[in-house]
């Protein structure tokens, strides 16, 4: 690469005599190159876009092939400053950019020659669409060509991954070098000043468009983990729920049985209501857990058969809100808390544990009670 690189500066002073020095359009090409890379936006695949390839374009067929590798080389190593590349990644960018601005001159004033075209003719600037193309090629055939040396991949897997997909763009950008060429012509100067201004702008709104999607893929891959952690959490409480509901059932062998029926019928009430899908899984959900606060009851209670004391009904009566209060410490189990909490209210207000009446009462607690007795 270094050889390479001093082969195209012997060759630039070499031919730099045939070139057309204008100081103005040198250092205006120039700044528009520099500043457009510094503002360049890099694509997932790691390639930057910017308009510098369009200023160089313009120095090929306006100047020639060394001014275009000056302002080439200028560019890649001012852009050095923001990019801070690795030492070979700098070097074939600097033979890249000294080399196709040199071969696309030169290659574009021989063609001019041989074939005394103007700007004033129309195939001038078919010769300018062919020069885009040419430039492109070379610029990509080096560096991928490198990375794909330095990483032992394909080339064609490498073009197919990086060039095609961006291809539409290039042939825009190669219809916008023409639009320019021609506008140079015509009003000069200011017609690079203008197109510069929009450019400028079109890739601020580009890289803020970036922005934006690197923000929303960041949301979507912390939605992805949170989600995934989510269907864990929610893994892990049924698996809680389950083993409590499990633990209770060797104590007493019909509160399974008697759950999952009331889960059942609770359920079928609900349809048969016309609830929403949402109503019947979550009242479907409280029956299945409606009892669990029967884990406070003792064996006396929970197995005995003698008539139970003020003191034992005392115990029976907090046996919802036990249940509730365990339920709810599950994120998400709220709404299955509040109808667990008031399954044995009683519509006369009779109930417990808070004594509710009538409408008071939770439509899908009225069902579990329904289903229970």
């Amino acid at each position: 690469m270094l050889a390479a690189l001093g082969g195209a500066v012997v060759v630039g002073v070499l031919t730099a005599q045939s070139a057309d020095w204008d100081v103005v359009l040198l250092l205006t090409l120039l700044a528009f190159s520099v500043t457009s890379d510094l503002g360049a936006m890099e694509t997932r695949g790691g390639v930057k876009i910017s308009g510098s390839l369009l200023a160089l374009i313009l120095a090929m067929v306006f100047m020639g092939g060394t001014p275009a590798a000056v302002i080439g080389l200028v560019t890649i190593s001012v852009g050095w400053l923001r990019w801070r590349d690795k030492f070979t990644d700098l070097l074939i960018n600097l033979v890249t950019y000294a080399w196709f601005p040199l071969i696309g001159g030169l290659a574009f004033r021989a063609a001019t020659d041989a074939t005394a075209l103007t700007p004033d003719d129309g195939l001038f600037y078919v010769l300018v669409l062919a020069l885009f193309g040419l430039s492109l090629l070379i610029n990509f055939t080096l560096i991928a060509g490198y990375t794909c040396y330095e990483e032992r991949s394909s080339f064609l897997a490498k073009a197919a991954k990086l060039l095609f997909p961006v291809f539409a763009s290039e042939l825009a950008a190669a219809s916008m070098a023409v639009g320019v060429a021609f506008l140079y012509h015509r009003i000069g100067i200011a017609a690079i000043l203008l197109f510069g201004i929009v450019l400028f702008t079109y890739q601020y709104l580009l890289g803020q468009l970036r922005v934006s999607e690197r923000r929303a893929e960041e949301l979507e891959r912390r939605g992805k983990q949170l989600g995934a952690r989510t269907r864990q959490l929610a893994t892990l409480q049924v698996g809680m729920l389950s083993a409590l509901l499990r633990t209770l059932d060797l104590r007493d062998r019909m509160t399974a049985r008697h759950s999952a029926a009331v889960a059942r019928y609770a359920r079928e009430i609900a349809i048969a209501a016309g609830f929403s899908k949402e109503d019947q899984d979550l009242v479907h959900t409280a029956g299945l857990l409606h009892d669990l606060g029967k884990f406070i009851f003792p064996d006396r209670i929970l197995k005995g058969d003698s008539k139970l004391s003020d003191e034992d009904w005392n115990i029976i009566k907090m046996h919802p809100y036990q249940g509730a209060r365990v339920v709810a410490q599950m994120e998400g189990y709220g709404p299955v808390s509040e109808i667990i909490l008031a399954h044995h209210e009683r519509i006369d207000g009779k109930g417990y544990p808070r004594g509710l009446k009538g409408p008071d009462i939770p439509a899908l607690s009225r069902m579990i009670s329904v289903a229970d007795t």
